[in-house]
Parts: C-alpha cells; structure tokens; sequence
C-alpha cells in the first residue's frame, strides 16, 4: 500500500498536530460532534421553513438557534489549560513543556 504510505507520511505533521496541546483536549480535537450537532438543529429549522425568509431573517433565525444551542454544550476537559495556550505555552506529548533556566544567566558579584 505504497500510495497510503505516501499520504501518510506526507501529512503526518498534520495528522499528528493535537499531540501539542494538552492531553485532556485530544478527545475533543478529534471530533466534529459538537459542530455536527449544533448544526443538525439549524438545518432542521431552516429546511422547514425555506420558503418564507429572506437572507436577514435566516441570519438572525440562525443566530438564535445556535444561541440556544450553546446552552446545552459541556464544558472542554481540561479548560483550565486554555489561558496557557492562548500565552503561547508548548506542549509535547499532551505535557507542558517547562523552559529551563540557561547558565548564561549574569552572576552578581559580591560586594
């Protein structure tokens, strides 16, 4: 299966890309559900009523239904790791990297 192995290694970065961030939010990177779901409601709602809205009054129907929807979402595993990866933070395996302090530090003489 040379061709599968090629796309593979070809997109392994990507592939491979949630192992930067922490370990509790790998289940929710690999999955579209969330998303699915949410617009599972608005495509229900907009089928149905296709013929009597004009391009403002979807926007703001679908507005609505996703403002509706957002009460029912469950708060992300480990959302406590969300400010350190908004810092910039590394993560390596789903574990925060700690910068160690170099030795070129200056020294402070004693007076």
């Amino acid at each position: 299966y040379e061709k599968a192995a090629d796309c593979l290694s070809k997109d392994r970065y990507t592939l491979l890309a949630f192992y930067d961030f922490p370990a509790e939010h790998w289940k929710h990177l690999r999955t579209t559900n969330p998303i699915e779901s949410t617009f599972a409601t608005v495509r229900h709602r907009t089928i149905r009523s296709k013929g009597c809205l004009s391009n403002r009054t979807a926007l703001a129907m679908v507005f609505k239904l996703v403002e509706g929807a957002q009460k029912r979402w469950r708060r992300l595993d480990g959302h406590n790791q969300l400010p350190k990866l908004i810092l910039g933070v590394t993560f390596n395996d789903g574990i925060e990297v700690i910068a160690k302090p170099t030795d070129r530090q200056p020294k402070i003489a004693a007076v």
